[in-house]
């Protein structure tokens, strides 16, 4: 459903809001800090800031920084930015659905579900609990965790690994 770019721009976006006092964020910093490569974060920071979510500044302490605050931020916005727009796999979308075969009303329901939820989630409301507290075995079974300290997310927090969910 999401790809791993849409995923790991949502936990950049969350560590950049974490971070948002130490100024100007670099995509090698973002990616060292969340485990990514640094090559990928400069890809994923690219969309976020073509589709106006980041800001990029230049320079020395050139960087990305947030664009909007997180409640302004839909997950639709960040997975549109990654994925381009969600379009499900039907005829056409502006015939009557009652004219159409059942697997076409089916997708388009399916659609809008998909779309439904993922606009009403923000950014803030993740921020809210980003990670998850279910340790199993020493392992976390956070998404958005993939393995790095929940402290990651936490504005100064250290850095410490843990296994990949």
């Amino acid at each position: 459903m999401l790809t791993k770019t849409s995923l790991s721009a949502i936990r950049a976006l969350m560590y950049i809001s974490r971070h948002e006092t130490d100024g100007a964020l670099s995509p090698r910093k973002i990616g060292q800090d969340l485990q990514e490569s640094p090559t990928y974060m400069a890809k994923i920071s690219r969309h976020l800031v073509k589709a106006g979510l980041l800001r990029a500044e230049k320079g020395v302490k050139g960087g990305v920084r947030m664009a909007k605050r997180p409640v302004e931020i839909t997950l639709l916005e960040v997975v549109q930015a990654c994925q381009g727009t969600l379009v499900g796999y039907y005829c056409q979308r502006s015939c009557d659905l009652s004219l159409t075969c059942t697997y076409h009303q089916a997708a388009v329901e399916l659609q809008d579900a998909i779309s439904g939820v993922l606009s009403r989630w923000t950014l803030a409301q993740l921020l809210t609990k980003p990670t998850s507290s279910l340790i199993t075995g020493g392992e976390m079974k956070c998404v958005i965790l993939n393995g790095v300290s929940p402290a990651v997310f936490a504005p100064g927090g250290a850095l410490v690994s843990f296994p990949k969910a």
